[in-house]
């Protein structure tokens, strides 16, 4: 079965700076896989590489076989990318903003009102919807922003700290709407700091930390090798070796 992700030796440069020293990872169709690590590890930079926004130094990226640099314009069709700073109109009611988000994804009206509609499901907001994006919470908005993430059914989602800033309720929902959309398919590639939630998320989590992959594995499995109780504990032992 092919890859939905597979990365190898991934590098990137800032002058001097080295954000990442060749890093590899793969995630597969389907699969939830997470970067965890604190900030400034080198988790955004990776996720901003596999969505095209930047370009690696060195190493490969591939999205289903097509290489981040020679084939961006195919991967950003069948990709979506939510960064942790994501902003919504604020003027726009959340229905409004999904309308206007799905005439950019389509020009045929049938598909922009499935889009619509699975969007409007995923978000779970009801008759809020109906309401200016300006009188949502964090968490609302949040919610929002990841259903015009998946609206489309890209066949890889990728997440920069999916739940930053929210109470626990709205990181809880949050959660299980990334959980539902893999069902179909969908695979959904994560940065996050908080190893705790991640470990309830993720079918698989990477280590990373100063742009180094230090472990790749199941919460469970790293868990059982480091014969600790969270991934918390089993980052600080690792990244200390």
């Amino acid at each position: 079965m092919e890859q939905a992700l597979v990365v190898e030796n991934l590098k990137k440069s800032y002058g001097k700076f080295e954000a990442l020293h060749g890093i590899s990872f793969e995630v597969a169709p389907g699969e939830i896989f997470a970067l965890i690590g604190p900030n400034g590890a080198g988790k955004t930079t990776a996720l901003r590489i596999v969505a095209t926004i930047l370009q690696p130094t060195s190493g490969t990226a591939r999205v289903y076989g097509m290489d981040v640099q020679k084939d961006a314009a195919r991967i950003r069709e069948i990709i979506s990318y939510l960064p942790e700073e994501a902003g919504a109109y604020k003027n726009l009611t959340g229905l409004g903003y999904l309308s206007f988000m799905a005439e950019l994804f389509a020009s045929d009206a049938a598909v922009q009102r499935e889009y619509i509609q699975r969007a409007s499901d995923i978000t779970g907001l009801g008759e809020r919807l109906r309401d200016k994006i300006g009188t949502y919470s964090k968490g609302m908005t949040r919610k929002l922003l990841l259903s015009r993430a998946v609206m489309t059914r890209p066949k890889l989602a990728v997440i920069d700290e999916p739940t930053s800033g929210l109470d626990v309720v709205a990181a809880i929902d949050i959660r299980e709407s990334i959980r539902k959309t893999t069902s179909e398919g969908m695979a959904v590639l994560l940065s996050s700091h908080n190893m705790l939630e991640i470990e309830y998320l993720s079918d698989r989590v990477a280590i990373i930390d100063q742009g180094t992959i230090h472990d790749v594995g199941t919460p469970q499995g790293l868990k059982d090798k480091y014969g600790k109780a969270n991934l918390e504990e089993v980052f600080v032992q690792v990244v200390k070796q």
